[in-house]
């Protein structure tokens, strides 16, 4: 039996370094239904240079990749309002690291959970520290060939670190092709941890897929409309996607743990006998008159002839009296 699927709607850099709209989405986020709300945690100085490039020269105001996460970046007070605010309307708070003073500032505003971007998996040194937290980590698996996540999953285990690992595919928007829900068993199989799915495809399906197949944790950006300026937006669920996900992820898991079993058909027997049919005769018959299969129709409801599965069993039998057009067939008619 599969956990029930821990559901975060991740923030990212939709909310452009404005604290107005990162709190709208917080309260939007707050009436899907979902677990968790994830966020990134920059700061700039200690994670990045100028020497870092753009993954897509996509910002209209900031001249390198450093300005643009100091414009991203909040005060490790704001931070703590940002907390409690999802506390307050009923959201896990799951924030992203990118440096070990981010590390520090998450310790002291209290985070619960840790989550590592595909980008940190072999950053051993950031996972060193954030083991000595003894907090519960999910790690995204988007850029990580097996080989090298085994070297990550080996160095967890021997710091005892609770862990899960997610499927991802660092692709923005993920095409169909690029999916990877295959991983997800691969994953559980190799590793025996919770398995999960971190999605990029700007569709409800690919979630839906990844439950029904065992994903315990679905991680998926949150955007109000796609058309809005941000890297994430075209690869991210509007608010109202994110509502029939819940629902149909929450469904998926409630058929998930009752499973049918289908060499018992006794719940039908009453249906059965509605919907199956007995054997009936299309045409005048008379006494001594050979059955042809020409001559069989199958009418509802069951038990008022001979059951219609039945039917070889009497081709080529006499029947002994004269029966009229749509007739049921008993064996009682046939010598």
């Amino acid at each position: 039996m599969i956990s029930k699927p821990y559901l975060i709607a991740e923030i990212g850099q939709a909310h452009e370094g404005s604290l107005g709209i990162l709190y709208s989405y917080i309260d939007a986020i707050s009436t899907t239904g979902v677990d968790a709300i994830k966020f990134q945690m920059h700061i700039a100085e200690a994670e990045s240079s100028i020497h870092e490039p753009f993954r897509v020269k996509f910002s209209l105001e900031d001249a390198t990749r450093f300005d643009y996460w100091k414009r991203m970046s909040f005060t490790k007070e704001q931070w703590l309002e940002i907390k409690q605010h999802c506390e307050q309307v009923g959201l896990d708070f799951v924030c992203s690291p990118f440096s070990n003073l981010a590390v520090d500032w998450l310790e002291e505003i209290g985070v619960k959970i840790y989550k590592i971007g595909s980008g940190e998996v072999s950053n051993l040194l950031l996972l060193d520290k954030i083991s000595m937290t003894n907090k519960p980590i999910i790690l995204s698996s988007g850029m990580s060939s097996f080989e090298e996540l085994d070297t990550t999953v080996t160095f967890l285990k021997n710091r005892n670190v609770d862990f899960s690992i997610l499927q991802c595919t660092t692709s923005y928007p993920t095409l169909p092709n690029q999916y990877g829900l295959n991983v997800i068993q691969q994953l559980k199989e190799r590793y025996n941890v919770k398995v999960g799915y971190s999605d990029h495809s700007a569709k409800i399906s690919t979630g839906i897929a990844a439950v029904a197949l065992g994903a315990e944790i679905l991680e998926f950006h949150a955007v109000f409309d796609r058309k809005m300026f941000g890297p994430d937006s075209k690869s991210s669920l509007t608010i109202e996607e994110i509502k029939d996900l819940v629902i149909a992820t929450n469904e998926v898991f409630s058929a998930l743990q009752n499973p049918i079993d289908k060499s018992d058909n006794s719940k039908f027997t009453e249906l059965k006998q509605i919907f199956e049919k007995s054997l009936a005769i299309n045409k005048d018959l008379k006494n001594g008159d050979i059955i042809r299969i020409d001559d069989l129709e199958s009418k509802k409801p069951k038990g008022y002839g001979i059951n219609a599965c039945d039917f070889s069993t009497i081709v080529g039998k006499k029947i002994n009296k004269d029966l009229k057009k749509w007739s049921f067939l008993n064996f009682e008619d046939l010598e």
